[in-house]
């Protein structure tokens, strides 16, 4: 598809931004030039100057890798508890079904900003530690989703099969359970990476879990976003980055859920069906005379 494929080539200038950013930065994003204030986009600012002369295609290069690694910090720690959680609720019976869902409940009635601002002032103003509290929030996303992957499949007779020939519980779950519920997984995941990228650009926009002159994308559009009658371009510029890469990871999730047949990368295959007497076509019924 080619919105998959467009999406591919931003999200792999993304990744190449966070590994190498900071190295390939034309200018130091901390160096101050007072001479050089609000500056519009020039051969020397390929994007301009911030209000403290600071060359803002520098600040948004550097800024990317503290971004996205602390986005997939969260959606690291809502998947690795999520998940599993979500498939043991299927398998280890009705009490430990109802604990993890009352569980899941009550993460998703925490009002999330303050839920977050309680969390990073007692753990500290960090960006690592701020994001600790939205992985947590994002555990029921992938919890009931996860969950409500595996009872559609553990119904299916392959898995009964499996069971009844003294399959264990771990053999069947990976085997027959996990393969089924990846895909839903991979969607789920791209695009909560999505959500958790504004929720960095939110936090960071507040001044929450960063310390200036550190630059981030959402601190990069607040302070812009300050001076807006001096430089109206500038907000623009960060808010269309961030805007692009939630997009393309939601246009990802989207064509990869959409996608069907074969060669779909990482789908697994589908359940081989036997034919009986009744459904062989006349060519295949000559064959097996």
């Amino acid at each position: 598809m080619p919105s998959a494929r467009i999406a591919l080539v931003i999200l792999a200038g993304i990744l190449f931004l966070t590994i190498f950013g900071s190295v390939l930065a034309p200018q130091n994003p901390l160096t101050i030039n007072s001479s050089a204030l609000f500056q519009g986009p020039s051969r020397a600012h390929w994007l301009g100057t911030d209000y403290l002369g600071r060359d803002v295609l520098s600040r948004l290069m550097a800024g990317t890798r503290l971004s996205v690694l602390t986005a997939l910090e969260a959606v690291g720690i809502g998947l690795v508890a999520g998940v599993p959680l979500g498939v043991a609720t299927v398998f280890l019976g009705r009490v430990f079904d109802f604990i993890a869902n009352r569980v899941a409940d009550a993460l998703l009635t925490l009002p999330s900003i303050f839920f977050v601002v309680a969390v990073t002032a007692a753990l500290g103003n960090g960006l690592v530690q701020a994001m600790f509290p939205v992985g947590i929030l994002l555990v029921p996303a992938f919890f009931r989703i996860t969950r409500s992957a595996t009872l559609e499949f553990t119904g299916a007779q392959y898995v009964e099969a499996a069971e009844l020939m003294g399959g264990s519980k771990p053999h069947v779950i990976r085997v027959h359970v996990m393969r089924k519920v990846f895909p839903t997984i991979a969607v789920t995941t791209a695009t909560v990476t999505g959500a958790a990228l504004l929720s960095v650009s939110f936090l960071t926009f507040l001044g929450i879990g960063v310390q200036p002159p550190a630059p981030t994308w959402g601190g990069v559009l607040s302070s812009d976003l300050n001076y807006l009658n001096l430089a109206p371009w500038a907000p623009f510029i960060p808010g269309a980055l961030i805007a692009i890469t939630v997009g393309a990871l939601n246009a990802l999730a989207d064509a990869y859920r959409d996608r069907t047949g074969p060669g779909t990368l990482l789908l697994p295959a589908a359940d081989p069906v036997i034919k009986t007497h009744s459904t062989l076509t006349p060519a295949e019924a000559a064959d097996a005379a």
